[in-house]
């Protein structure tokens, strides 16, 4: 009887609509988890104008993804992972660079006060050693800044090493699945669990790099750089390498089938790209920026010091010693310093102050620094720390923005392919309800049946 046919697929095809619920429900807190529907297609009626249909079938199952919000998810993970991963190296920056104890401002108007000072009594030992003091005390606040951002170039250095393995591993497992997921559609297998893997592998990628995702026919996904490297075709990944960290200035490659291709970190987006820019951009140019600082006051203190005269009436001699080579500092006081033979007289006159009155306008003479070009002297690390606070301030607007626009890609992502609990408790309703319904018929039909037989009999 076909009534019974009919409600036997109608049956069948509530048991998989069911299934297909549970599943969804069992994986309501589950990370990256798509959820899946069924489509259902009335099957078409045999021969004979009277009949209505042989019932119906689960022609599929859906998988609710939305290619788009899938991408516009992936690009605010690179967003954010560029702007999240250099703030802590600029807070840190700014927080030692502005902080009184440790500035270069403060030891400079400190070794400028007791130049000041001495100029009352040129003769006072105690006073001029304590010139020799607070220089050696503005020397190491220098030190000690530089050694602060070698350390952070270093960490830098190190954090992009351990980043390249995560990305070729990330790449190779992409590339795996792809190769899976195009054999189990070929045999007519569900994908969307390995999907969901992908995706998830995908994202991670893209928190790391910037990327360009393509769907392809088969259900594989190519992967390439936002500047257009390949990363993954089919069931090939590339392999990322970086050279050059003993040197001190790293280069990046990316390996693909025969090709090798240079990489500009500035442009790689994500953790890659952001680590890059902040030491490109901002870390190197204010670190030579303290070293302009250090070599140019250097200088210009020990040429005015060598045109004045010590207490015992000869030529006056250096104070500072620059060299940006030194492991132990790039300033330091000159070893043959003494208070005696600060050149502090100008006509060699033990009481005499004219050429310290020189050194001293020395704080109000111009410099030439990198990261601001020309500015006096006084103002130098104000304006480089200033300078700083805005590029920090600038990153930590860019990372709110970046951080917004990452959950509300998210949300607008599970508003299509998340869980909603109450969805499928309304779906585990309707659909026991369609599975009670088409064994109601079955029932019925039987009952028909019998009671054919009973009056055949």
């Amino acid at each position: 009887m076909s009534i019974i046919n009919n409600a036997l697929t109608g049956a069948l095809a509530a048991q998989v609509a069911l299934n297909t619920t549970s599943q969804n429900v069992a994986n309501v807190k589950t990370p990256g988890y798509t959820r899946q529907g069924v489509l259902l297609s009335a099957l078409p009626p045999g021969a004979g104008p009277r009949s209505a249909g042989t019932g119906v079938e689960v022609s599929s199952l859906l998988r609710f993804s939305d290619g788009y919000k899938s991408q516009q998810m992936w690009r605010a993970a690179s967003d954010l992972g560029q702007r999240s991963l250099p703030q802590p190296y600029l807070t840190q920056l700014e927080q030692v660079m502005g902080n009184d104890a440790s500035s270069i401002s403060s030891g400079m108007d400190d070794f400028f006060k007791a130049l000041n000072a001495v100029s009352v009594d040129p003769t006072s030992t105690p006073l001029r050693q304590q010139v020799l003091t607070t220089a050696n005390s503005m020397a190491q606040r220098i030190n000690s800044i530089n050694n602060v951002m070698s350390n952070q170039r270093l960490s830098i250095q190190q954090q992009r090493t351990a980043t390249i393995p995560q990305i070729n591993v990330l790449t190779q497992n992409i590339a795996t699945l792809n190769q899976k997921i195009a054999s189990a559609q070929s045999n007519g297998t569900n994908t969307s669990a390995l999907m969901d893997t992908r995706d998830q592998a995908i994202d991670s990628l893209a928190s790391l790099v910037g990327l360009e995702v393509i769907d392809q026919p088969n259900g594989t996904r190519n992967v390439s750089l936002s500047s257009g490297q390949p990363l993954v075709v089919g069931g090939t990944a590339s392999t990322m390498s970086v050279t050059g960290l003993a040197s001190g200035a790293q280069s990046l490659q990316l390996s693909f089938a025969n090709q090798t291709f240079s990489l500009d970190g500035m442009n790689l987006g994500g953790q890659l790209g952001g680590l890059s820019d902040f030491e490109n951009n901002v870390l190197l140019p204010l670190q030579q920026s303290v070293s302009d600082i250090a070599s140019q006051l250097a200088t210009n203190v020990n040429a005015q010091l060598a045109l004045g005269y010590g207490m015992g009436g000869a030529a006056g001699g250096a104070l500072f010693v620059y060299d940006p080579t030194s492991s132990s500092g790039m300033l330091k006081l000159d070893s043959t310093a003494t208070a005696a033979n600060l050149g502090f007289s100008a006509d060699g006159t033990p009481g005499n102050s004219g050429n310290l009155q020189k050194i001293i306008d020395l704080k109000n003479q111009p410099i030439t620094v990198t990261s601001i070009g020309s500015v006096i002297l006084g103002d130098a690390d104000t304006q480089i720390v200033g300078k700083l606070g805005v590029d920090s301030q600038q990153n930590q607007s860019l990372l709110a923005t970046a951080t917004t626009v990452r959950n509300q890609s998210v949300d607008d992502w599970s508003s299509t392919s998340g869980v909603n609990s109450d969805e499928e408790a309304i779906n585990l309703v309707e659909y026991q309800k369609m599975y009670q319904a088409n064994m109601k018929v079955i029932s019925v039909a039987n009952s028909l049946f019998d009671a054919t037989l009973a009056m055949m009999g």
